[in-house]
């Protein structure tokens, strides 16, 4: 009896320094708090709409001749054929669908004001022209086009950068023709500035802050490419974007 009573006194005397190394919590102590879940300041499926101001600058820089010389040698120099001018202001609106968070398509629209010179001669079929000179004309400049998206909202932030690229129409364009009229008697420099439509191109990139789950500012840079020379122009562009 005594190898078994020796037995049970050392297991009676471990299981008490087992026991006095342990610590007991309440339920209340031992309950963990979980983290907070991020907010999500973007949706997996929504409609997303932009209003937005743009300035354009002309990819083609203004050089034309004088138009003395314009008219004597018939040299014009180089200058935009679309927006006439070297910039322009305007704005736009846009409307896209985000499938998920990350990819959309959409709808762009927008318009500029575009300054253009135009050529007038002497000696043409213009009356009322009684010397040569560049006579500026203000107009219209307005594209419609369709639009892909990628964007990619940093996780626990406002943040969400994006490119995209989009393909249409524009519209309203000035391209100022001089060229030498050899019909009739005699040669004379006239030029034609009619309305042009021109397929465009446009990609570009940049960034977006909701400062709501549903408001957002936004600021980008495109470069947009039309059919023909000397016809393409970057915009910058600023504004609000509503997320639903």
């Amino acid at each position: 009896m005594k190898p078994l009573t020796l037995t049970l006194a050392v297991l009676c005397t471990l299981s008490a320094f087992a026991f006095g190394g342990t610590t007991s919590y309440s339920g209340k102590e031992m309950k963990e708090v979980a983290p907070a879940p991020c907010p999500e300041w973007y949706g997996d499926h929504e409609w997303e709409f932009g209003l937005w101001g743009a300035y354009s600058f002309t990819g083609t820089e203004s050089d034309r001749t004088k138009i003395e010389e314009a008219d004597d040698s018939g040299v014009y120099g180089e200058y935009d054929k679309f927006l006439g001018g070297d910039h322009a202001w305007g704005g736009g609106i846009d409307a896209k669908y985000f499938f998920c968070r990350y990819f959309g398509v959409g709808l762009e629209a927008f318009g500029l004001d575009g300054k253009g010179s135009h050529a007038l001669f002497d000696g043409g079929p213009n009356p009322d022209v009684s010397e040569e000179v560049y006579a500026h004309e203000d107009h219209f400049v307005g594209a419609a086009l369709g639009t892909l998206t990628l964007r990619y909202p940093f996780r626990c932030t406002r943040f969400a950068p994006y490119v995209w690229a989009g393909g249409g129409g524009a519209f309203g364009g000035r391209n100022d023709r001089p060229f030498v009229d050899t019909a009739g008697e005699g040669a004379f420099s006239v030029s034609r500035n009619e309305d042009e439509s021109r397929f465009m191109g446009q990609f570009g990139g940049g960034l977006e802050y909701r400062i709501t789950r549903h408001i957002g500012i936004t600021g980008d840079f495109s470069w947009n490419v039309l059919d023909g020379p000397h016809n393409n122009f970057g915009m910058v562009r600023s504004g609000l974007t509503f997320g639903f």
